[in-house]
């Protein structure tokens, strides 16, 4: 397989846009052609007419060359150009030179290179037209042996009245198209590097919480052992007996987590997509909520849709992310439903009673980490990249009667997850 880098892409997509410019002055040529010979005889229109037919081979083979195998360096379009410049030369040294009304096709590829090559290979495409237009100026050949003077006057108006109309169309439609298309990857490029800047973040994030994972298992083993030794030296009815045991149960709560730290990182590195139905997955979120918040008063809204849905363990850890943000900021009353949006999506809606939204400003939730008494920070930032990765988009609103998190997925084919298999 032959991987292609963006410029060549960019190429690539080009490619019939330049043909059809191509094309278009070759069939304008060609018509120039007849309508001249209805009003006087052409001095060299069969050697024109062989030209012109050349041009569209040559349009054509370098249309096939594009798309097949786009070239890897911009000099190579811009010598492509040039080319182009020598070619529509040619034939108006065939049919008049200078004073032939068409001589401004010239300025299409000069266009063309100016979107496409950069500055300097842009001048020199210019500087090659502007010569090819001086040998023009230079070297006149007349564009008929006999004197039509009314004939070639009017032939002349005529001709660059279209010109003008025909020229303005294709600079509207493959320069624009082409300007467009730039501006498109441009934005694209734009959406990559705010991507890999979270997704440094989000790097910086997983290694300090590993550093301090690892930092943590030595004075955590060590006040084990302490608190150990303190039972064993205080009788069983003393009154520091229940701390103790109090202590030792915190402590060996603190190991769990780090030990579940460990794990879910393991888990995240080997995870794979599994399709299962909205009605299941709610369910294996239902059940793990209800494990690790068990007096929680979240209310699990019916009927929950069968639409398929690719989901793994890093996603059941963001959506838990969001509902431990909604259980802390609400504790009084939280709602889970589901649902299918008008755009064919899977919605999982997350309401509370709770302001946590208030410090946050509109548009950015989970785009950056921030500080909250209310837990939206690391945990909500964490859990957008993870949504955003598996093809979803994670919106909320606030109000006055609390905060409506929205999570958006698309909705999985029955027999193949729409991301594709992931090693």
């Amino acid at each position: 397989m032959e991987w292609l880098t963006h410029s060549q892409t960019g190429f690539q997509q080009t490619a019939r846009y330049l043909l059809g410019m191509r094309l278009t002055i070759v069939a304008l040529q060609l018509i120039s052609i007849a309508v001249a010979e209805t009003m006087v005889t052409l001095a060299h229109r069969a050697e024109a007419v062989i030209l012109l037919l050349a041009y569209g081979v040559l349009a054509t083979l370098a249309w096939l060359w594009f798309t097949r195998r786009p070239p890897r360096s911009t000099r190579v379009v811009s010598l492509v150009l040039i080319v182009d410049l020598l070619m529509i030369g040619a034939w108006l040294y065939l049919t008049g030179g200078y004073t032939n009304p068409l001589v401004s096709l010239l300025l299409l590829p000069i266009a063309v290179a100016i979107v496409l090559v950069p500055m300097g290979q842009s001048i020199a495409v210019t500087v090659a037209g502007v010569a090819v237009y001086t040998s023009l100026v230079i070297w006149h050949t007349p564009v008929t042996h006999e004197h039509h003077g009314a004939n070639l006057a009017q032939l002349h108006l005529v001709g660059m009245w279209v010109t003008f109309a025909t020229t303005a169309a294709i600079l509207l439609l493959v320069v624009g198209a082409l300007a467009r298309r730039l501006r498109q990857q441009q934005a694209q490029l734009a959406q990559i590097r705010e991507t890999r800047l979270r997704d440094e973040q989000i790097i910086a994030l997983g290694l300090s919480a590993a550093a301090v994972a690892h930092r943590l298992g030595t004075p955590l083993n060590t006040m084990t052992l302490l608190v150990d030794e303190m039972k064993s030296a205080v009788p069983g009815g003393a009154p520091m007996a229940d701390d103790l045991a109090l202590m030792e149960s915190q402590l060996g709560l603190c190991s769990a987590h780090l030990q579940q730290l460990s794990r879910a990182a393991v888990e995240a590195k080997t995870a794979q997509l599994e399709t299962l139905a909205t009605r299941d997955w709610v369910a294996r979120l239902r059940e793990s909520a209800t494990l690790l918040w068990p007096g929680a008063p979240i209310q699990w809204r019916e009927p929950v849709p069968d639409s398929p849905v690719a989901v793994d363990a890093t996603l059941d850890q963001a959506v838990l992310n969001v509902l431990a943000n909604a259980v802390t900021a609400s504790p009084s009353w939280v709602a889970v439903s589901a649902r299918e949006s008008a755009e064919g999506l899977m919605e999982l809606v997350v309401e509370d009673h709770g302001d946590g939204l208030e410090s946050t400003p509109e548009g950015t939730l989970g785009e950056r980490v921030v500080s909250s008494e209310n837990g939206l920070g690391v945990g909500l930032f964490l859990s957008n990249a993870t949504i955003q990765r598996l093809g979803g988009n994670l919106k909320a609103r606030g109000s006055a009667e609390g905060t409506t998190v929205i999570i958006e997925l698309p909705i999985a084919s029955a027999t193949n997850s729409p991301w594709g298999e992931q090693a």
